[in-house]
């Protein structure tokens, strides 16, 4: 036996990876999405004129829970690839595009500062791009799996930029309250 671990090991170790990854990485943007009252339902962002290329609300928890996903598949790839050169700098790199993604959701939905939104959801493109390019370089499938966020945060980066467009004075903007009448 010439082999230091046998295949159904090697899938093994992926696998643990996967099953701590993935989970953890689907609960923190759900998590930040409840607590900056994301999407369809937040008053103030009810109230913005939204573009027409705007997808359905339910879209969006739908798309995103599957990029966590994915994103946490290709985390864990990436993790599983012991001893690849540029694994720690891959590492960084996706630490610190998903800590801008989870940043984006409070900064826009619950601070409403659409245009710091805007400029941090143009750094996570570029450093997701980045992690992308990183991750290639260690397992090309890991970069694969990453392809599907980049094309959504293209089209997340062009809602933004529009709503911001629509809405100059959307920072400014109070949300209506809630009335009961009796």
């Amino acid at each position: 036996m010439n082999e230091i671990a046998s295949k159904g090991q090697l899938r093994l170790s992926y696998l643990r990876w996967a099953l701590f990854v993935v989970p953890a990485i689907v609960f923190l943007g759900f998590l930040m999405s409840r607590i900056s009252n994301a999407g369809f339902g937040n008053l103030w962002f009810d109230t913005l004129v939204k573009p027409s290329i705007m997808p359905p609300g339910l879209a969006f928890p739908i798309v995103w829970s599957i990029l966590y996903v994915l994103m946490g598949l290709a985390l864990s790839v990436v993790l599983d690839a012991r001893g690849a050169k540029g694994r720690g700098v891959a590492v960084l790199l996706f630490l610190a595009q998903l800590a801008c993604n989870l940043a984006w959701s409070p900064l826009f939905f619950a601070s409403h500062k659409v245009t710091a939104a805007l400029y941090l959801i143009i750094l996570m493109l570029i450093l997701a791009t980045a992690t992308t390019l990183a991750f290639r370089r260690i397992r090309r499938i890991a970069a694969w799996l990453m392809v599907p966020y980049l094309c959504w945060l293209g089209i997340a980066c062009g809602l933004n930029y529009e709503i911001r467009r629509l809405n100059p004075d959307a920072e400014t903007l109070v949300a209506p309250t809630l009335r009961t009448q009796i």
